[in-house]
């Protein structure tokens, strides 16, 4: 469940090219900006290019507060909030929702992913219709600035955040430390401080417990 298909539904997302490229998802982390930029060059004339290398899909709303830093792209139908903070390096896809005081960098967020309150999402990649409650975070480097490592994988990688599978849903103020792995259709608890690999379908409880969801 590690690798970038089994975790994302790829045809939710401008970087579908670019991802279907790596076994592992965090493989693309390093080439993020680059992707931008040669997919925000070659755009509809959906998208206008309001500051050089930001381009904003014509009916995406962006408060006159949000700061959004380059390279961006913004999606159809996204809403971009008061006081925002896009640092840059981030692609935002359609109907997303980027709330207030919300902080990017460094992002790939698929089609319906909302990130709608006080949150950071740095060095990450967020699967279609993922959700992160009020508070919740993606911790990207560990607190020794050691290298981080995925199911006994090394990435090479020292800012790593988090790859959350399609349809995640991240409970208030959750903690996810360099490396989770989130597996689609998953839970998170509130408060929960998530670290290593959670299985698909999986509901993380309190104190590092995973269940399996029961079927409905």
């Amino acid at each position: 469940m590690l690798k970038t298909t089994e975790l994302f539904d790829l045809e939710h997302t401008l970087a579908r090219d670019f991802l279907a490229q790596f076994q592992y998802p965090w493989q693309a982390l390093k080439g993020i900006q680059d992707m931008i930029l040669t997919v925000g060059a070659n755009l509809s004339d959906d998208f206008a290019e309001m500051s050089p290398n930001v381009w904003v899909h014509k009916t995406a709303k962006l408060a006159p507060t949000a700061h959004i830093g380059k390279p961006c792209i913004i999606g159809a139908n996204t809403e971009v909030r008061h006081c925002a903070f896009i640092r840059g390096c981030a692609l935002i896809g359609e109907n997303c929702v980027v709330g207030n005081s919300t902080e990017l960098k460094n992002v790939i967020l698929f089609d319906n992913v909302q990130v709608p309150h006080y949150n950071y999402v740095g060095d990450s990649i967020l699967g279609y219709k993922a959700h992160m409650g009020a508070g919740s975070i993606t911790s990207n480097v560990k607190s020794d600035k050691s290298l981080v490592t995925v199911g006994g994988i090394e990435t090479g990688l020292k800012k790593f955040g988090a790859m959350v599978g399609d349809f995640v849903e991240v409970g208030c103020n959750a903690v996810l430390n360099p490396g989770t792995v989130i597996g689609r259709c998953s839970n998170i608890y509130p408060t929960s401080c998530v670290r290593g690999v959670i299985p698909a379908g999986s509901i993380y409880k309190t104190g590092g417990v995973i269940v399996k969801k029961e079927e409905r």
